[in-house]
């Protein structure tokens, strides 16, 4: 029996953990759209928000990153608070570190260029990857298959305190996620919703123990 995940509420310090866990998603997708509808040549049908860590304006996506990064890894501490003693206690707060991890790393070792950005660069999608981009592109793929893990082990919590909903949701939102990956072969957008998918999902399940 989960009894932290059927608690009437968590210490302060721990909700303000799992509150800045749950501020990461928005945040970077809210910066990258923003960047995405207003540098020029960047088009969400072809070129990943990555991507937007390039060219002058490049710093903002960069911070974004490392921001993220840290607010993901704040809410992996509230959350191994949230769990200790029950079910995934040790398993899903280390995969979802792993995940913010993923961020600091590709906010450090950017994407490569390519699909018309930066402006000037190869209209072409990106064939062969540099070394940082080749970095940039394991963090990620590694970030976002342990953030899938996360979210089947936190289904047993959910599911042992009574909250199936949660429970269904966070079985069904990892194959959304990979769906997304899987259809990025056709358009970038596929992968971006995927990828928003993910950082929702996180974003939701730590509103949702703050609460």
């Amino acid at each position: 029996m989960t009894h932290a995940l059927a608690a009437p509420a968590a210490a302060p310090s721990t909700r303000l953990l799992l509150a800045s866990g749950a501020a990461a998603g928005p945040l970077f997708l809210v910066v990258g759209i923003a960047q995405g509808l207003t540098r020029d040549g960047f088009d969400f049908g072809r070129n990943a928000l990555s991507q937007l860590s390039l060219g002058d304006l490049g710093l903002i996506q960069q911070a974004a990153f490392l921001l993220t990064g840290a607010l993901v890894l704040a809410g992996a501490v509230g959350l191994h608070r949230v769990l200790r003693g029950g079910p995934g206690a040790t398993a899903a707060p280390r995969l979802v570190a792993v995940f913010g991890a993923s961020f600091l790393v590709s906010g450090v070792f950017s994407a490569d260029p390519g699909a018309g950005f930066p402006v000037g660069a190869p209209q072409d999608r990106v064939g062969e990857l540099s070394a940082h981009g080749t970095v940039h592109m394991v963090a990620g793929s590694v970030g976002y298959l342990a953030l899938c893990a996360a979210f089947l082990v936190l289904a047993r919590p959910f599911a042992a305190a009574g909250r199936r909903g949660w429970a269904l949701a966070s079985r069904l939102v990892p194959v959304g996620v990979l769906a997304g990956f899987a259809g990025s072969s056709v358009t970038v957008a596929a992968f971006t919703a995927g990828a928003a998918l993910g950082l929702g999902w996180l974003s939701a399940t730590m509103a949702g123990l703050a609460a």
